[in-house]
């Protein structure tokens, strides 16, 4: 069994910035990709940032207007991934999820946190 938990979710105002956590627990085998999804009222889940372990590093991508406020980091030591979140603006309010395809013994699944709340208002 994984358990992916989430957390650094608050409220921020405008220019501000928030660092999200989200660590894996269970029996991993190995970690493949982590990610970070949005969802706001009334519209769908979003990718916001993926990192991917790699032979020559992690590789990383972001959601077009995220791009250059949000860093994506990820310690395989302790199978966490980090969003660093800065200069926030209103419309990057949303519940943040964090996601992970994990290998297991046997099997390889995709996974989610639960979600922390992100809100950017003066």
């Amino acid at each position: 069994q994984v358990l992916l938990v989430d957390s650094g979710g608050g409220l921020v105002q405008p220019g501000g910035s928030l660092r999200l956590s989200c660590s894996a627990s269970g029996s991993i085998v190995y970690i493949n990709t982590m990610a970070w999804y949005r969802q706001a009222p009334g519209k769908e889940r979003e990718l916001v940032a993926g990192i991917t372990s790699g032979n020559s590093g992690d590789i990383t991508n972001y959601q077009h207007s995220v791009n250059g406020r949000f860093t994506i980091s990820r310690d395989n030591a302790k199978n966490t991934v980090y969003l660093q979140m800065n200069s926030l603006k209103p419309e990057d309010a949303a519940v943040y999820y964090c996601y992970a395809v994990i290998r297991t013994p046997g099997i390889t699944n995709a996974y989610w946190g639960q979600g922390t709340q992100v809100t950017v208002s003066s």
